[in-house]
């Protein structure tokens, strides 16, 4: 199982959000680089990086804020957030992304995805951000009138390498994970899923750990919890191992 630290951008700064929503945010480092080198310090070996302003305006922004951490650190970086045409995805593999996330574009042009997944096999996934079990888009402000498994039921054949589940309304509060969701939504794909959203305490990371070896979750997104020291890094990855 793997563990993924978040990095969630706003304004060039380390943020964490509520919910989804931009005007619940709290800085926590007003230097992504550096936190990015605190966490690869820990012994984390993947970091999960979301551009929120690019996300809801529908175009990267904080580039400077993301090459930032690149520099900083020497482990695999997936990062989401306003890619959706060609140029951006090329962009950021170029630029040292190992992982290039896909949220709306998944859902308003899923041959973006599919040509991506042809270019660079290994390095595309999925996003898939749900309320009440509908995928949201535009940095989670709109609906979308689709299932979170008929999502990923369009891309069983496509070569994706992971999905992100994130269940909003546990985002950023800390009240757990969405456990039954996310092994539903394990079980209808052979896609790896990584469990988002609501991770509060070590008993939300046994739970993953426990369904990653039954339900073969790839690991599990921890952001505010950490943050908040709620959950110690450390401690997490020694369970994690």
């Amino acid at each position: 199982m793997i563990i993924y630290p978040a990095i969630d951008l706003k304004d060039g700064k380390c943020v964490r959000l509520v919910q989804g929503d931009m005007t619940r945010d709290t800085v926590y480092n007003e230097n992504p680089g550096a936190q990015a080198f605190e966490w690869v310090q820990t012994g984390f070996n993947w970091l999960h990086v979301v551009d929120l302003d690019g996300a809801v305006h529908g175009a990267p922004e904080n580039h400077h804020a993301v090459r930032d951490i690149l520099k900083s650190v020497d482990i695999p970086v997936q990062l989401g957030g306003g890619i959706r045409n060609h140029g951006q995805i090329e962009h950021w593999i170029e630029a040292g992304i190992s992982r290039v996330i896909l949220g709306t574009a998944a859902v308003r042009d899923p041959e973006l995805v599919r040509w991506a997944c042809r270019e660079f096999p290994g390095q595309i996934a999925v996003g898939i951000d749900a309320l009440n079990g509908e995928v949201m888009v535009d940095g989670w402000v709109d609906g979308s009138n689709i299932e979170a498994t008929l999502l990923a039921s369009h891309f069983e054949d496509a070569g994706v390498a992971a999905i992100i589940y994130t269940d909003i309304d546990r985002d950023g509060t800390g009240k757990g994970v969405n456990m039954e969701a996310t092994i539903a939504l394990a079980e209808s794909t052979s896609i790896p899923v990584i469990a988002s959203g609501g991770a509060g305490s070590m008993e939300d990371i046994k739970a993953v750990k426990a369904a990653s070896e039954s339900h073969g979750l790839n690991g599990v997104i921890v952001g505010k919890a950490f943050y908040d020291k709620r959950i110690d890094p450390k401690e997490a990855l020694a369970l994690s191992c």
